[in-house]
């Protein structure tokens, strides 16, 4: 019978070869980016509009609507929602489609909204 390099172990412990554990070769899935819709500040609007705003498109309570109208009002902005672009990209086209303040007469149109990427940390 003919020998095999396994009936033989090497004598040169470097002629080994080393054999690595097994490696999850699943891809990692990236978390998708998630994207801020910002309320921002005017003198066109009054704090009763943006808390039925709220109320009608986020679901918010008065009490919570009154205090991000006041954030927005004292702040310059505030973050209302959180979410997938696409998610934001229609809540911030249902704010712009609010229309004007109906309780100010100088209301020319909607409040302005915008979308901004969460920062990744």
């Amino acid at each position: 019978m003919s020998e095999t390099p396994h009936d033989n172990p090497p004598e040169n412990p470097t002629d080994q070869v080393a054999v690595r554990p097994k490696q999850d070769r699943r891809k990692k899935r990236k978390k998708a980016p998630r994207y801020h819709v910002v309320l921002w500040n005017d003198d066109e609007h009054t704090y009763q509009y943006v808390i039925i705003l709220l109320q009608v498109l986020f679901g918010y309570q008065p009490e919570e609507g009154f205090r991000i109208a006041k954030c927005v009002d004292t702040q310059g902005k505030a973050v209302i929602f959180t979410s997938s672009l696409e998610k934001a990209e229609i809540k911030r086209d249902q704010i712009l489609a609010f229309g004007p303040d109906p309780f100010m007469e100088e209301s020319n149109g909607p409040l302005q909204a915008t979308i901004e990427r969460v920062r990744e940390e």
